[in-house]
């Protein structure tokens, strides 16, 4: 395994992770954070988080097609 994917596939976890916990448990991520607590911050906690649990599912992905590949050899 490539050093690249061991990158690209922890780099996968940690923002699917982020980004699920931020879209499910805004109030969480918020106090964290350290956000005042306004509907626009839940709000746009909301679509960060889709925003990061999109990129983990892409570069998960694309991780295990390469490995499923043989590319990644």
């Amino acid at each position: 395994m490539s050093r690249g994917l061991i990158l690209m596939a922890g780099l996968a976890g940690v923002a699917g992770t982020a980004g699920l916990t931020a879209l499910v448990r805004p109030g969480a991520a918020r106090r964290v954070l350290r956000l005042p607590a306004r509907a626009e911050t839940v709000y746009a906690l909301r679509i960060g988080g889709m925003m990061a649990l999109a990129l983990g599912l892409l570069l998960g992905g694309f991780a295990a097609t390469l490995t499923l590949s043989g590319a990644a050899a």
